[in-house]
């Protein structure tokens, strides 16, 4: 099989209200105890490798294998974070040991009336065979936000 050697690129800006407090939003994704609750493919695949180094600098990983699919590995970095404001990653996305992309996300937490509206905003760069994959990945990340917001209530 040959490969296309080609790059596409994808932007999407995702954002939800959530009936919660900025702080336990925020901890969702800051203690790894919580973050392990609700992130990834839930029953949809058997865990492989985690990692977690909440800090700027730090490492996450998350590596699993879907049922009767491929192995998933995410692999991010975390650029910037200011405590009940923001957290911006860069992050790398594998299947099946191909590199598949690599993504700057960012994510906002605002004090709302009724609790936090929360903006997830990204850009990806998908790299060969996986260029058309931009719309997959935002329907990932939207699969993310419905788990936290289960999460959460």
């Amino acid at each position: 099989m040959t490969i296309e050697r080609r790059l596409a690129r994808a932007e999407f800006t995702l954002t939800r209200d959530y009936p919660a407090s900025v702080e336990r939003v925020w901890d969702a994704f800051a203690d790894e105890s919580q973050k392990l609750s609700w992130w990834g493919g839930g029953d949809s695949m058997e865990p492989r490798e985690w990692a977690y180094d909440f800090r700027v600098g730090g490492r996450d990983i998350a590596e699993g294998q879907f049922h009767d699919g491929p192995l998933s590995r995410y692999e991010a970095t975390y650029t910037d974070i200011v405590e009940h404001v923001r957290i911006v990653t860069t992050y790398d996305m594998w299947l099946d040991g191909i590199h598949m992309s690599t993504s700057v996300a960012s994510l906002e937490f605002e004090p709302i009336t009724d609790g936090t509206r929360f903006t997830h905003a990204e850009h990806g760069v998908f790299f060969d065979q996986f260029w058309a994959d931009g719309v997959g990945r935002e329907t990932g990340t939207r699969g993310l936000l419905d788990a936290l917001g289960r999460y959460l209530s």
